[in-house]
């Protein structure tokens, strides 16, 4: 029987650890062949090792499956470009990216420094720019060519950045970004045989160790495995998924859902007075559905750091 990303070559950024990691081992499970990127910087992004993204491609090949390390700065353009070179080089082509790659830097927006925003938005939002920017190309000029294409981008965006989460403004408008960025790059290229998707995970992680998910019973701490995110991505990631673009899916061990984005509420003529607009406003608010909160249900109270 054939697995469902058999022959398929997929790149997985921050693929060292956590959930990165668990995409990478369940393509490979599947019959894809992997880069496993990986810059191997600490969690606010400092530093540098190859070693986690090694150990993930000796658990592939130890498998029986196929995959080759890659230390690039996913955010460094040109290096975004040679990890794209990379996968077609090593193993002739190239089908999926999952943009995984991210850091943190939480701090409330009153004490946060220049860096600490730039850093965030850097890996996070020109992070996904750039592997995609690349591989976009390559599949542009491949149905230019008139060969078949079937490529899938799948980013990583979050709930902080979908339904806001306090002490996230770098992280959470990053990941608002790469919401819009999945929904835009999904009409660009869909003439090309191309489908873009994002998944807003919820795992306990390095990353989120230290955000309360570290907590709970075994119950629940087994509920936010990190290997509950892995499944849709690598569906998303094969030929299956060829009719699915444009889409937000939330994952956990607790829930898969999609997200529904903005749409327009409730509407009246235009006003151009401001002194009428007090009342009008108040009744706009009042058929509106409130923001959701981190369970993305709308009027839910918002989690606090």
């Amino acid at each position: 029987m054939s697995r469902l990303c058999e022959g398929r070559i997929a790149i997985v950024t921050g693929a060292g650890r956590g959930i990165g990691r668990e995409h990478a081992l369940s393509l490979a499970r599947h019959g894809a062949k992997v880069v496993v990127n990986d810059l191997g910087g600490s969690v606010d992004g400092t530093g540098g090792d190859l070693t986690p993204a090694e150990q993930v491609v000796e658990e592939i090949r130890a498998a029986g499956g196929e995959a080759i390390a890659n230390g690039e700065n996913v955010a460094d353009f040109e290096g975004a470009g040679r990890m794209v070179q990379a996968a077609i080089d090593a193993f002739g082509d190239l089908h999926a990216v999952v943009n995984n790659a991210g850091i943190l830097r939480d701090r409330m927006l009153s004490n946060m420094t220049e860096a600490e925003w730039d850093a965030v938005i850097n890996v996070h939002l020109k992070g996904t720019f750039a592997p995609s920017r690349h591989a976009v190309a390559y599949w542009r000029d491949r149905a230019k060519a008139g060969e078949p294409v079937s490529g899938r981008i799948i980013n990583t965006t979050s709930v902080s950045g979908i339904y806001g989460n306090p002490g996230q403004t770098n992280y959470g408008a990053a990941k608002a970004g790469i919401a819009a960025f999945t929904n835009i790059l999904a009409l660009e290229v869909a003439r090309y045989g191309v489908t873009v998707n994002a998944v807003a995970p919820a795992a306990l992680t390095r990353m989120t160790e230290n955000l309360g998910m570290g907590q709970g019973s075994d119950e629940e701490k087994a509920a936010m495995a990190p290997h509950w995110i892995a499944p849709i991505v690598t569906w998303l990631a094969s030929d299956e998924a060829a009719g699915v673009t444009g889409r937000v899916f939330e994952a956990s061990g607790r829930v898969l859902a999609v997200a529904e984005g903005w749409v327009r509420g409730p509407s009246v003529d235009p006003v151009d007075d401001p002194e009428g607009l007090g009342p009008i406003v108040a009744e706009l608010l009042a058929g509106a559905r409130k923001n959701a909160g981190m369970d993305g249900v709308p009027g839910s109270p918002p989690q606090s750091n």
